[in-house]
């Protein structure tokens, strides 16, 4: 099962495209120097300017024109490097503390509407009422038809201890129920799941790598305690984050002095080797972590030393393939630049970065051609340099990190993707759930639940073949399972339900054993891993 997180824009969550996969260090302050050559380059941009102000036909923008003059020039450098405005450093900055003030919801655009996908547990919203399901039909009595993703977050965020008016169509009430939300901070959990998934079988999935990453991943590991048979590390759809996050992460599973990444730049400061500095001590357990294509830059250094030392096995899909680290330059008027100052390496000496000479945004991001390194997976370009792990195992450079198992995770068919993206099986729990109020913690669906949403179908007008419908059969229940739970008894349920019909997840557990092998220092066991 796929969980369409491209339809669904996390409040707490600010994206923007040229960072994707971004892996940051400390803010730094700029030392000027200026060349001879660079004043006449600049005295030129600045005429160009000065004439278009001028001269153009029509009046300019001249802050618009600086501005995507400045992330012209930085495309011509790397994919990564990019310029903020105002607003956008100030975004970054809240995401990277870990907190923004808000409501506290996750919402996304279903059926044209701005609709709760879930409450965050301690919000205000939560503290409300406010319901999964629920629809934002007015913000402040204005209505919010029409509106993007983006507008709605915009009038929904705001200063702390400031107050929201927003107007909730809800599923049984024929009348708008009006809210008053005072903002507050709103956390943004980079470890949103810890649980068991089984006795002494502990699961954490790490969404991003922020300045609470830490803190977070210790409670976790706190949580679950020492006395483990396995643990599966999530960090499966991860674009990175913070670089002192991913070293604190990779510390909690090595010992005290390993390296987890080598960093080489231009300028002698961005040389360095950064070992474990505490180490994980006797805390020992077999470790499994997932990885696929979203895993970036600081997921690529925590899998990367995992696998270099040996320390556990990963599972899944080769990682993005993000190598570089960018510095964050404050600059004048609240702007900020991040430049990418080094190249990274893992343990082994591995430099994972993917090609993006002479190719454009587009096909460095989303196109085909990806560098890959194993059978089973398409390779244009074939790796050809060896590097080894602390036991002798095989790993190789370029185009990210490949998994020691390869399990692709499994893709919708047209018929799923039209359920998803028309909102049709989240829409026909959220109209279930108020003829049935009582939860059911042992929720299952039976053969009068799939009759009912099938009748849902021909009620919302959705086309379908029956034939469909007996062939999707089992996706449609685990994800009318997902939503039910979800809506009725909160995130972590409903992530163990998804991870029931994960494929990836379900080898890792498999794997277990074979894991428990690697960091046997006395045996140093070879294992030999199968493609899958």
């Amino acid at each position: 099962m796929t969980k369409y997180k491209s339809l669904t824009i996390v409040m707490l969550v600010i994206a923007f495209s040229a960072l994707v996969g971004g892996l940051w260090g400390r803010p730094t302050q700029i030392t000027t120097f200026q060349s001879e050559q660079f004043n006449n380059l600049l005295k030129t941009y600045s005429q160009v300017l000065n004439i278009s102000e001028q001269q153009y036909a029509d009046k300019i923008n001249l802050q618009k024109s600086v501005h995507a003059s400045i992330r012209g020039m930085l495309r011509t450098l790397d994919p990564h490097s990019s310029f903020f405005d105002a607003q956008q450093f100030s975004q970054f900055r809240e995401t990277q503390r870990g907190n923004f003030y808000g409501l506290g919801i996750t919402i996304a655009i279903k059926n044209g509407k701005p609709t709760v996908i879930s409450p965050i547990p301690g919000t205000p919203a939560y503290r409300l009422g406010i319901r999964s399901g629920d629809i934002i039909a007015k913000i402040e009595s204005i209505s919010t038809e029409g509106l993007s993703i983006q507008a709605v977050v915009e009038k929904l965020r705001g200063a702390k201890g400031t107050v929201v008016n927003i107007s909730i169509q809800r599923a049984g009430i024929s009348e708008l129920l009006d809210f008053a939300i005072v903002r507050d901070a709103i956390p943004h959990h980079s470890v949103p799941f810890t649980f068991f998934i089984s006795q002494k079988v502990g699961y954490i999935k790490i969404d991003s790598f922020n300045e609470t990453t830490e803190k977070e991943i210790t409670k976790s590991l706190d949580t679950l305690g020492t006395d483990l048979n396995g643990m599966i590390l999530d960090l499966r759809d991860n674009p990175g984050g913070y670089l002192q996050a991913a070293i604190a992460v990779a510390d909690k599973f090595l010992k005290i002095g390993q390296s987890v990444l080598v960093t080489k730049g231009r300028i002698t400061s961005s040389n360095q080797e950064y070992q474990s500095p505490k180490g994980s001590g006797d805390k020992l357990f077999p470790l499994v972590v997932l990885i696929n294509k979203g895993s970036a830059s600081a997921s690529e250094i925590v899998a990367g030393a995992i696998q270099d030392h040996d320390r556990g096995l990963l599972v899944g899909e080769t990682t993005f393939g993000k190598g570089l680290v960018q510095t964050v330059f404050p600059l004048s008027q609240g702007t900020g630049v991040s430049l990418t100052t080094a190249h990274w390496y893992t343990p082994s000496g591995r430099l994972i970065q993917r090609e993006y000479a002479n190719r454009s945004y587009i096909d460095y991001y989303y196109g085909k051609g990806r560098i890959n390194s194993r059978p089973g997976e398409e390779s244009a370009e074939p790796r050809t340099k060896i590097y080894y792990t602390d036991s002798g195992r095989k790993v190789y450079g370029g185009g990210g990190i490949a998994p020691d198992v390869i399990i692709k995770s499994l893709k919708l068919n047209q018929f799923q993707s039209q359920l998803l993206s028309k909102g049709a099986i989240f829409s026909f729990v959220r109209t279930y759930n108020p003829s049935h109020p009582k939860v059911d913690e042992n929720f299952q669906v039976t053969p009068q639940i799939l009759g009912d949403f099938e009748s849902h179908l021909q009620d919302q007008e959705v086309a379908y073949e029956k034939d469909l419908l007996v062939e999707n059969i089992e996706f449609i229940k685990r994800r009318i399972s997902y939503e039910y739970f979800l809506s009725r008894m909160g995130p972590i349920k409903a992530q163990k339900v998804y991870l029931e019909g994960d494929l990836q997840f379900q080898k890792a557990l498999e794997l277990l054993p074979q894991a428990k092998s690697l960091y046997h220092d006395d045996s140093k066991v070879m294992v030999k891993i199968k493609t899958e």
